[in-house]
C-alpha cells in the first residue's frame, strides 16, 4: 500500500489475479462435472490443494496452531468448502457457469442480513437498505428472467447456488469469532485436508463417467490454480492492501464468470442475466459498503472461495 493509502503496483497485480482466480472456477466446475461426480470433484480439489499447501503450513507452524482449534476449523471447512463445493458442482450440471458466478456474488447481501441479525444496525442505513432491495430484485430478475423472456431455468439449482452464498456469508463469522488468532494458512490447509478425507470415499463410490482430458485438466486447475494458488495470492493481497479492501475484487468475479461462460462454453447472455447483473453488483456494493470507496473495517466480509 502506498503512502497515500491507494493500491501499490503489486497490490493492483494481486487484485487482478484474484479477480481472475476466483472468477474462473465456475468455468472449470462446469467442465469437470461432465465426467466427475460432484463429490469426486470436492475430494480431488481439496486433497490436491491441501497437499500443495501442507509444506508451507508445516514450515510456518500454522498447521500446529490450527490443530489446537480443530473443531472450529472443521466447522469452517464444512461451511466454506464441504457444502458450497458440492452444491456448486451439482448446480452446474444444469445451470450456466456465468449465472452461477453472478448468484454467488450475492454473498454481501446475505452477510448484511446476518450482521443485522447479530445486532449491527448499520445495515439499516438508507444506502445499505436500498442496496439490499436492489440486489435481491436483481436476483429475482436473473432467476425469473428466462421464464419471462423465453427459456427455462432450473429453480432448484438456482436455490442451491443461493444457499452457497448464504454459507459463504456465514463462514467469515466463524473465522472472526472463533479462529481470529489462528494463522489463516493453517485454517485453510487443515480444513481442506479434513474435507478432502471426508469426501474421498464418497467420491470413489459415487458413479461418474470415464474421465475425459478436459475434465481432468479442469479438476487439476480447480485444485492448483483456484484453490492452492488462489489462497496464497489472497493472503498476499491482504498483507499488501489490508483486510478491508482486499475482498473488493469479488465485485469483478461475476464479470469474469459471465464472459468466460459466453466465450468458452457459448452460454447465452439472456435478457434476464443482462438486466439483473448490474442490479446485483450495485446492490451488493451498497449493501456491503454503503457506497463508500473505502468501506469501514466491518463493512466488507472476507471473500468467498468458489
Amino acid at each position: 500500500m502506498n503512502a497515500a493509502g491507494g493500491f501499490s503496483r503489486r497490490g493492483w497485480l494481486l487484485f487482478g489475479a484474484m479477480a481472475l482466480l476466483w472468477g474462473v472456477p465456475y468455468l472449470f466446475i462446469s467442465i469437470a462435472v461432465e465426467s466427475f461426480s460432484p463429490p469426486a470433484i470436492v475430494a480431488g480439489r481439496t486433497l490436491i490443494a491441501a497437499l500443495l499447501l501442507l509444506p508451507f503450513a508445516l514450515r510456518s507452524g500454522a498447521l500446529r496452531a490450527a490443530w489446537r482449534h480443530w473443531p472450529w476449523v472443521l466447522a469452517f471447512g464444512l461451511v466454506e468448502m464441504a457444502g458450497p463445493f458440492l452444491l456448486l458442482g451439482h448446480a452446474e450440471m444444469t445451470l450456466p457457469s456465468g449465472m452461477t458466478g453472478l448468484l454467488v456474488a450475492t454473498v454481501p447481501l446475505f452477510a448484511a442480513l446476518i450482521a443485522l441479525g447479530g445486532g449491527d444496525r448499520g445495515v439499516l442505513r438508507p444506502a445499505r437498505s436500498i442496496g439490499l432491495l436492489v440486489g435481491f430484485a436483481g436476483v429475482a430478475i436473473v432467476v425469473a428472467g428466462p421464464g419471462l423472456f423465453g427459456g427455462e431455468v432450473n429453480l432448484w439449482a438456482a436455490g442451491e447456488v443461493l444457499l452457497v452464498a448464504v454459507l459463504y456469508a456465514i463462514a467469515p463469522f466463524i473465522v472472526a469469532r472463533k479462529l481470529a488468532d489462528v494463522p489463516s494458512l493453517g485454517t485453510i490447509t487443515l480444513s481442506l485436508l479434513m474435507i478432502g478425507v471426508l469426501y474421498l470415499p464418497i467420491g470413489i463410490l459415487t458413479p461418474h463417467e470415464v474421465p475425459t482430458l478436459p475434465s481432468v485438466a479442469a479438476l487439476l486447475a480447480l485444485a492448483v490454480i483456484c484453490t492452492a494458488v488462489a489462497f496464497l495470492a489472497f493472503f498476499a493481497l491482504i498483507r499488501e492492501v489490508g483486510p478491508v479492501r482486499a475482498p473488493l475484487f469479488t465485485y469483478v468475479n461475476p464479470v469474469v464468470a459471465i464472459v468466460l461462460g459466453a466465450l468458452v462454453l457459448a452460454e447465452p447472455l439472456t435478457p434476464g442475466l443482462l438486466l439483473g447483473f448490474p442490479l446485483i453488483i450495485a446492490g451488493c456494493w451498497f449493501a456491503a459498503t454503503g457506497g463508500r470507496l473505502r468501506p469501514r473495517a466491518s463493512a466488507v466480509p472476507p471473500a468467498p472461495s468458489p
